[in-house]
């Protein structure tokens, strides 16, 4: 085949691809056209959301450092100010239950109950983590019975603990029955919750089987 044949052999074999190609995007490019742009909106939202988040734990951690500086120094103005900015701006952030566990606790130890179960009802509400539930419910009961309240902490407590809490909430529940005059009770708690106790926990341990002495046999 002469050379000038071949190129007119290429050429027009050049033309059918094109032609082909053209036909093919016609059928499927504004498909194609979607499809991409669809995966780049969801790239950029899913890197504009995770921008974001970093954005709201950034603001929400420098809050929490001002929270704990505040509640050290008992400035309670500042604690209520940073707790509630953090509750109200950044309640999704892993930041927002622990503040209120903080403030919970240094409204206790300012002796403003009210505020110190809003906080700690905050947490059991909102929570995700089982842990902090639990601990918040704890510290509660504890709060409710300084409160006066002694039936509604030991209702608290019927709720489910997480693993390492049960004993815990096992030796309260006792505690608050021995000030409600109810020793059989309080003992049986007692033994319940001695039952629960990890074996790491000696201290937790060492004190149920004290309070069961103190008991007697009834």
């Amino acid at each position: 085949m002469k050379q000038d044949e071949l190129l007119r052999t290429l050429d027009l074999e050049e033309q059918e691809q094109i032609a082909a190609l053209r036909a093919w995007w016609q059928r499927w490019g504004n498909l194609i056209l979607t499809v991409v742009t669809v995966v780049l909106l969801a790239i950029a939202g899913y890197n504009a959301w995770q921008w974001y988040g970093r954005s709201q734990a950034a603001e929400a951690s420098a809050l929490y450092d001002a929270l704990q500086k505040a509640a050290a120094e008992k400035n309670m103005k500042a604690v209520r100010d940073s707790a509630g900015a953090i509750l109200e701006q950044y309640p999704r952030t892993a930041f927002a239950p622990m503040a209120a566990l903080v403030a919970g606790k240094a409204h206790f130890d300012a002796g403003d109950l009210k505020s110190a179960r809003a906080q700690l009802q905050w947490v059991i509400d909102n929570a995700k983590e089982a842990d902090l539930k639990s601990i918040a419910r704890l510290r509660l009961a504890n709060v409710l019975v300084d409160d006066n309240a002694p039936d509604d902490a030991l209702k608290l407590l019927d709720a489910p603990a997480a693993g390492e809490f049960v004993a815990q909430f096992g030796s309260l529940r006792g505690d608050i029955l021995v000030l409600k005059g109810q020793g059989a009770e309080a003992r049986a708690a007692y033994k319940a919750a001695l039952e629960k106790v990890d074996e790491k926990s000696s201290g937790l341990k060492d004190r149920l089987q004290s309070k069961l002495d103190a008991l007697g046999d009834g």
